[in-house]
């Protein structure tokens, strides 16, 4: 076997079979050339931040480490790895069952698996990660409470984990590689709960009303493939259900939006002095924002007087509830850092705080967080990077690589390599500054893409470092 074994030939696996063999990593994350005739297990490093003082002790034992596994207290801690591990053997050994009257699984369930395990495609067919992904959320909604202990720690754990982080939601991550196709996802869960909540209208394990809530336009609008009536609706272009089963889905009520909308809008536009005059001396601050119930009518009118709403959350890792920290054990940070963990917690807490009043208002049935990254980030009160402890799937970047799903990454050579001629950046100002656009868009001359050259607006500052360097 060649040295570079790994870098020329990664893909070891069919992307629409269990995978059967992985790389082997060194501690380090490194390739070591060996293949392992078994399916890579879920791993993640846990994030070990700075040590935090006890205030009123010694030197002894005064220092705390909270290895990124703590969420309310000592006593509580979770072991990701071993959860999502321990779920992944449960639904491998859930899917060997070869009798589906032994699934535990409604018998509409049931035809969905069949369809997207074995139903002969004519175009797109469903990688295997994606129907995992979606078997994952159906035995821990219809087979897990039904087997007894092995179900139910599983269940206890899922529950626990959301009462300390989610206490007014009940969420559920499923962490798939960017690449690996979310929106397959999106619309196999839609058709599993919109099937069964028609053929089972007593039912409050399922729903037909849907909330969808990306962290921008351009994704919310890329999902609109999630509604049935649309032209390129992924049921029926990919062949996501039943031909016989299409008229239940389009009873499905779904709303797509951004996070953003949940911010409470002004009523009406006072001027700073038109509002002192209408308030009067001494009055009362007028109220001029929408109430909750207000914000809710404007961003979801078709899912009023619904109940059980079931929410989707594209690229999840933006929505957490901060957890509160003593002030001498908040993060140092500075500068840019600090405003993006500003920034990021704001609109967490925007994301957050709409979805409860959601609940507080219609009532959620369960929160499904889709994300290539589940996990919390700087300034959130946990350690920055630990996963998500809802999250109960897993399919890496790794694994996407090795069932030949997405390209495997080349990290850019330096430049500055010892031994070699001198470095093209070197005094890079010496070689661009003249061939640097004119200020004023119509003085600038078409530019040479092979040119070092770049429109970018350097100040002066910048300038020197450049010529510095």
């Amino acid at each position: 076997m060649t040295e570079n074994q790994f870098f020329e030939r990664p893909i070891l696996n069919s992307p629409y079979e269990y995978p059967a063999s992985h790389w082997e990593l060194d501690e380090d994350g490194q390739p070591t050339q060996q293949i392992l005739p078994t399916r890579r297990r879920a791993e993640f490093i846990t994030p070990i931040p700075k040590p935090r003082k006890r205030k009123g002790q010694g030197d002894q034992g005064s220092l705390l480490f909270d290895e990124g596994k703590g969420l309310s207290s000592e006593a509580q801690q979770y072991d990701h790895t071993a959860t999502i591990n321990a779920v992944r053997q449960q639904v491998d050994q859930w899917r060997r069952i070869p009798d589906p009257a032994a699934w535990h699984v409604t018998p509409e369930t049931a035809r969905l698996l069949q369809h997207w395990r074995h139903h002969t495609f004519g175009d797109i067919r469903p990688f295997f990660c994606q129907v995992e992904a979606a078997e994952t959320a159906i035995w821990l909604t219809e087979v897990a409470p039904q087997i007894g202990k092995a179900g139910q720690t599983i269940l206890d754990h899922f529950a626990n984990a959301n009462n300390d982080a989610n206490p007014e939601l009940m969420r559920l991550a499923l962490k798939l590689a960017t690449g690996a196709g979310k929106t397959t996802v999106m619309a196999m869960l839609i058709a599993w709960q919109t099937v069964n909540a028609v053929r089972h209208p007593s039912s409050k394990r399922f729903t037909r009303g849907f909330l969808i809530v990306a962290p921008g336009i351009t994704i919310r609008d890329r999902l609109r493939v999630l509604q049935p009536n649309d032209p390129d609706s992924y049921y029926a272009s990919r062949e996501l259900v039943p031909s016989d089963m299409m008229g239940d889905l389009e009873r499905a009520k779904i709303v797509i939006t951004n996070y953003h909308a949940f911010k409470l809008r002004e009523r009406m536009e006072l001027s700073k002095g038109g509002r002192l005059l209408l308030q009067g001396r001494g009055g009362e601050e007028l109220a001029t924002q929408e109430t909750e119930g207000q914000m809710i009518q404007r961003v979801m009118p078709d899912l009023m007087g619904m109940k059980n709403i079931l929410v989707i959350n594209d690229e999840a890792h933006h929505c957490y509830r901060e957890k509160p920290v003593a002030e001498d054990d908040k993060e140092e940070l500075k500068g840019d850092e600090k405003r993006e963990a500003q920034d990021n917690n704001e609109a967490a807490r925007l994301w957050i705080s709409g979805l409860e009043a959601v609940n507080r208002k219609l009532g959620l049935s369960r929160v499904l967080d889709l994300s290539a990254t589940p996990f919390f980030l700087s300034g959130s009160g946990y350690a920055e990077g630990t996963l998500f402890p809802w999250t109960m799937s897993d399919f890496s970047l790794m694994d996407a690589i090795e069932c030949g799903i997405v390209k495997l990454p080349r990290v850019p050579v330096s430049d500055n390599i010892p031994g070699g001629e001198m470095p093209k950046f070197r005094e890079l100002w010496k070689h661009i500054g003249k061939k640097m656009p004119k200020k004023g868009r119509g003085k600038g001359k078409t530019l040479d893409p092979l040119s070092c050259c770049c429109p970018l607006k350097i100040d002066q500052k910048t300038r020197v470092l450049l010529a510095e360097n």
